[in-house]
This record gives C-alpha cells, sequence and structure tokens, in this order.
C-alpha cells in the first residue's frame, strides 16, 4: 500500500469513526474552560471545539461539528493528539500542522512529530482545502488560549 493510500485510509476512518466528538457533561472541576466555534462560509464546514486545561496541559478536548471529511477527521486527530499534552507542546503540535499545510506540498508531514496528522500532508496541494483541515485546529487553538486564562 503506498503512503498516499495509507494517509487516505487513516482519513476515512477517523471521518467514520470520530474520537472526541459530542459534549459530554461540565468542564474538568479546577480546569480552565474555553471554547471557540469556527464556520468556513465557503464550504459550510462548521466546528465547536472545548478545552479544559489544568496544571499546564490539555484534560480534555471535546468537539462537535460538520462538514466534509477532511474537517471531521482533522478534529478526531486533533483530539487524539491533545489530550494529556502540555499546553506548550500542543502549541507546537498546531503550529508544526499550520506551516505543514501551509506549505503547499513543500514540507512533508513526519509522523514521529504529527502522528495520524501528518495524514493531512496531501491537503496541503489543494489551497481550498486547508481550511477544511485547519479549522479545528484554529477552534481549539482559541479554546486554549481561553481557558489558560
Amino acid at each position: 500500500m503506498s503512503l498516499d493510500a495509507l494517509y487516505q485510509q487513516v482519513i476515512l476512518e477517523h471521518a467514520k469513526e470520530r474520537h472526541g466528538s459530542g459534549f459530554d457533561g461540565a468542564p474538568t472541576p479546577a480546569a480552565g474552560h474555553g471554547e471557540s466555534h469556527q464556520l468556513n462560509p465557503v464550504c459550510g464546514d462548521e466546528v465547536t471545539v472545548r478545552v479544559d486545561v489544568a496544571d499546564g496541559a490539555i484534560r480534555s478536548l471535546r468537539w462537535e461539528g460538520h462538514g466534509c471529511s477532511i474537517s471531521m477527521a482533522s478534529a478526531s486527530v486533533l483530539h487524539d493528539l491533545a489530550e494529556g499534552a502540555t499546553t506548550e507542546d500542543f502549541q507546537a503540535l498546531v503550529s508544526v500542522f499550520r506551516d505543514m499545510l501551509r506549505s503547499r506540498g513543500a514540507i512533508s508531514g513526519d509522523p514521529e512529530v504529527l502522528g495520524d496528522a501528518a495524514a493531512f500532508e496531501g491537503v496541503s496541494r489543494y489551497v481550498a482545502r486547508v481550511k477544511c483541515a485547519m479549522i479545528a485546529w484554529v477552534a481549539a487553538e482559541d479554546a486554549a488560549r481561553q481557558a489558560q486564562g
């Protein structure tokens, strides 16, 4: 199986089995809480991300949304990578992901750094789809900032 096919499979699996989707109750006790809603008016992708931060780490990242398979899979992958990460590591991850997506294919996704998010490397060659992959990450970045106060 080619790397592109493997990456496509990762995206399709996350789009079908959405990790972290759905809001399940109140914020984590003793945690800072943030929430951000983002909309891509061009294609209709929409996502709301809730982040709880305590002791300098992402304790919970949950999301709800609708949109294309790229945006929904990206939110699912984000959930898996963000929960438990320090806020510094989370911000670094967002920066690496953003740089890869904005590179128009010039920067390869390193699975050692990005995990399953490296699967979105191919999206960077399609400028109109970059926002699809970034929407949940932008929301999470904003929500994490709010949660840190």
